[in-house]
């Protein structure tokens, strides 16, 4: 702990190269001139001096407030009507439609005893055909 002391100590006289402490000590280099006279500016007056801008608004409170509304209402329009959309989509294709009506088809013929699959897709007695000339 005294050593601990001891370097703090050194790093804060400025000792430069080696320390008044242990061996293992560093003093770390300093800034550069001028910079301890100047303390770091808060985040608040920095960003009062340079603000960024989303092209919302010119004052800078509005703008992030504007930018904020504008990205939450938007991506969640976009997840939630395009969900819906897709889930409300009508059939592509007629794909489930197809299905239904093949399943009725099979149920009814089924019913009826013949056989699911015929080779004939019309029933040829009720086709008029064209002479054979």
């Amino acid at each position: 702990m005294a050593a601990l002391r001891r370097t703090l100590r050194a790093l804060q006289a400025g000792a430069r190269g080696r320390s008044a402490g242990t061996p293992g000590a560093v003093a770390l280099p300093r800034g550069p001139l001028g910079a301890d006279a100047h303390e770091e500016e808060p985040m608040a007056v920095a960003q009062r001096k340079n603000p960024d801008y989303h092209g919302f608004s010119a004052e800078p409170d509005v703008d992030v407030l504007n930018m904020r509304a504008v990205f939450f209402t938007g991506i969640s329009v976009a997840i939630v009507l395009g969900s819906v959309f897709l889930h409300y989509m009508p059939d592509y294709g007629l794909q489930q439609w197809a299905r239904r009506e093949a399943e009725l088809q099979v149920v009814e013929r089924e019913r009826r005893g013949l056989p699911l699959l015929d080779s004939n897709y019309y029933d040829p007695a009720r086709l008029t055909l064209p002479p054979p000339e």
